[in-house]
Order: structure tokens, then C-alpha cells, then sequence
């Protein structure tokens, strides 16, 4: 399968994943709509698929990402049943901390410019 076609899988996987989330079809508590599927990586045989989940709280993310491996064979059958390929990838998934890594430095760098701003406004 070409390269293409298994990035195009690999958004597909995310966005059916999503929108299993959203609707609240996971009946697992650690599950809440706060996750976010960042990324799903397909392997080149299909055998697997690695994804990558979020909390756009920043909030017990690994809570989440046990939920969703508890639930990975539920996870799997709707994919199956909803997508038109011959093998459904095992699903792995994993905590993404780059989004909250993200805003901490969004709010450092905020941090430093309010700070700059102060020191001139006290030097004049």
C-alpha cells in the first residue's frame, strides 16, 4: 500500500476515533470529551496503528489513555464495521503531551513580556 494511502488511513482512524469520543459512544468514565486525537500512525502492513491522544485540559491524560486502550476492542469493531478495509489495524494508543507542552511555553513566553513590559515602564 502506497505511503499515501496509509497517511489518508491514518486520518481516517483519527477522525472515526474522535467522533466516537464526542458522542460519548465509549461508556468508559476515564473517557471524557476533552480528549483529542492528535495523531494515528498506520504501519505499512496494517497490523497496527499507534495513536496519539491529548487532553485539551492538560488533565490526567494517562486516566484517558487507559479508558481508550480498555475500550480499543470496541474501538476496533466500529472501525471495522465503518470502514471499507479488509484488515482493521490493532490499536495502540499513547499519551501526546506536546499540546500542553505547547501552552506551558505559550504562557512562559506571555510570562516574559509582560515582564519586559513592566521593567520599561518602571525605567521611564
Amino acid at each position: 500500500m502506497s505511503q499515501y494511502r496509509i497517511e489518508r488511513l491514518g486520518q481516517e482512524i483519527r477522525q472515526k476515533i474522535g467522533a466516537l469520543i464526542v458522542e460519548g459512544r465509549i461508556k468508559d468514565n476515564r473517557v471524557n470529551p476533552f480528549l483529542s486525537i492528535t495523531k494515528a500512525e498506520v504501519s505499512k502492513d496494517l497490523s497496527y496503528a499507534d495513536i496519539y491522544v491529548s487532553d485539551i485540559r492538560g488533565k490526567n491524560i494517562e486516566k484517558g489513555v487507559e479508558g481508550l486502550q480498555s475500550a480499543a476492542g470496541f474501538i476496533q469493531s466500529q472501525l471495522n464495521r465503518t470502514m471499507h478495509i479488509r484488515k482493521t489495524p490493532r490499536l495502540r494508543f499513547h499519551a501526546d503531551i506536546s499540546i500542553g507542552e505547547g501552552f506551558k511555553m505559550v504562557k512562559k513566553l506571555e510570562e516574559l513580556v509582560q515582564a519586559e513590559t513592566s521593567d520599561k515602564v518602571s525605567n521611564d
